[in-house]
């Protein structure tokens, strides 16, 4: 199984786990919060800072009707378009964090949901990609992530192996091939009983990449039982 190279780091089977950080909205729309949280990162050991680019405009449209608003869960009551509106790291801040990211010595990475959010994360120079477990089934965006020829990082909740291999050969078809697979349970919180971690193995052995666990659980049990059944990232 071959590993993939971030930087200087390599990542696969038998090698130190690497350990992402998810920034996600959890700088509250606040450009100083955001940098305390990769200072805290690093300060935890994380090797890398996760952010999310899109925009409300580029994940859905303003709209409420009832199909627009989400009925259970975390987020119960919200209207996806002002819900992402609060959730989104504005794109003017991303160079200044990647910069953040650089001085105190962390990875920077993010999940694009458009090829516009590709594009910006190019003029960046990012070393890698993210790609969300929602956008799974987004062939022509995986395609177009590929074709920069830079490593993937891609999470698989709620994919079925059919569509799990399609995006995979997304990836090889259309870049260098250079991929990590994640086993997700798309819940927030997701619950440690139905995570099925051994998914990861069976991942590693059928496509032959290194593979992780997306961790949306309470603890870091899910995280350490996941370690213990081979996940290279975390």
């Amino acid at each position: 199984m071959e590993g993939i190279k971030i930087g200087q780091r390599v990542i696969g089977t038998g090698l130190p786990v690497y350990v992402i950080a998810e920034m996600s909205a959890n700088h509250a729309g606040s450009l100083a919060r955001a940098k305390e949280i990769i200072h805290a990162a690093k300060e935890s050991g994380a090797d890398c800072i996760k952010i999310q680019t899109y925009t409300p405009d580029t994940l859905t449209i303003d709209c409420d009707s009832k199909y627009f608003h989400i009925s259970d869960g975390t987020w119960e009551g919200e209207n996806l378009y002002h819900l992402y509106e609060k959730a989104y790291t504005p794109w003017e801040w991303q160079r200044e964090l990647k910069e953040e990211a650089g001085r105190v010595g962390i990875d920077f990475l993010s999940t694009p949901f458009d090829k516009s959010a590709v594009d910006f994360l190019e003029d960046l120079d990012v070393d890698f990609y993210k790609i969300a477990s929602f956008e799974l089934v987004d062939l022509p965006l995986i395609s177009y992530t590929a074709s920069k020829g830079k490593p993937i990082i891609m999470s698989t909740g709620m994919a079925t192996l059919g569509e799990i291999e399609e995006a995979v050969n997304a990836v090889r078809n259309a870049g260098r091939g250079r991929l990590a697979l994640l086993r997700c349970a798309s819940a927030y919180p997701a619950v440690t009983d139905e995570m099925n971690l051994r998914t990861m193995q069976n991942m590693a052995e059928v496509f032959g990449v290194p593979v992780g666990l997306s961790d949306h659980s309470m603890g870091s049990v899910g995280a350490v039982a996941a370690v213990a059944l081979g996940a290279c990232i975390i």
